[in-house]
């Protein structure tokens, strides 16, 4: 995928999931509210709007136990990019349906099914 946003960095706050990333180019970035799978490198994709683009926030199994905290309690997410705290919208209803939909789906590699199992379910 281009236009990829490792996150370096989760922190779970008592109001938020913060997840941090090292990019700080000033760019004016949209939440889509939209989310999909990587099953290949096991990570989950936020997508985000800039300008008439699209940037990928690439969310690795090393910080789901935190996505998975986030998502029993509730709490929104925010990126952290720049000088700038992002929510990202629909974050929890994205992931939802995205592990529903993983659970006993060949679809998505049995590697992918069960990591998610794992982690989530």
């Amino acid at each position: 995928m281009q236009n990829r946003i490792e996150i370096t960095e989760a922190n779970l706050r008592n109001d938020r999931l913060v997840l941090t990333s090292e990019i700080n180019d000033g760019a004016e970035r949209k939440p889509a509210g939209r989310m999909l799978t990587d099953s290949d490198h096991f990570a989950f994709v936020y997508i985000l709007e800039q300008d008439e683009s699209f940037e990928y926030v690439i969310l690795n199994e090393g910080i789901w136990t935190d996505l998975k905290a986030a998502l029993d309690a509730g709490l929104p997410v925010f990126l952290h990019i720049g000088n700038t705290e992002l929510e990202l919208n629909g974050f929890h209803d994205e992931l939802g349906y995205l592990i529903e939909n993983i659970k006993d789906n060949a679809n998505y590699g049995e590697e992918m099914e069960e990591r998610v199992k794992r982690i989530f379910l």
